[in-house]
């Protein structure tokens, strides 16, 4: 049986989107042509709370890409796979296509 993580407060759960390393018709790409730290939002906690008590929830949702930061999240390995514990505000913006 996987295990599924689902993360506490405003902890989001990504897997790191990893860039092509050559193009569709077989040329390959220098290592930094494309190296934007990306992610695929897979899990995400249900929020914090202000100092008054309210709650603020966490700003992407399941599916999202992500924008990274360089350095920072937790790595967790479920299974094979890797993946990075963030917390919401360490999440730089959402990519749109």
């Amino acid at each position: 049986m996987a295990k599924r993580l689902i993360p506490t407060l405003n902890r989001v759960l990504v897997e790191k989107l990893v860039p092509p390393s050559k193009t569709a018709a077989g040329i390959l790409l220098p290592e930094k042509s494309s190296k934007l730290n990306s992610g695929k939002v897979i899990a995400v906690g249900p929020g914090g709370r202000d100092v008054a008590g309210n709650h603020i929830p966490v700003a992407v949702k399941e599916g999202d890409e992500v924008l990274l930061p360089e350095y920072g999240g937790t790595q967790i390995k479920l299974g094979e796979k890797e993946y990075h514990l963030f917390r919401d505000e360490d999440i730089l913006g959402t990519l749109h296509h």
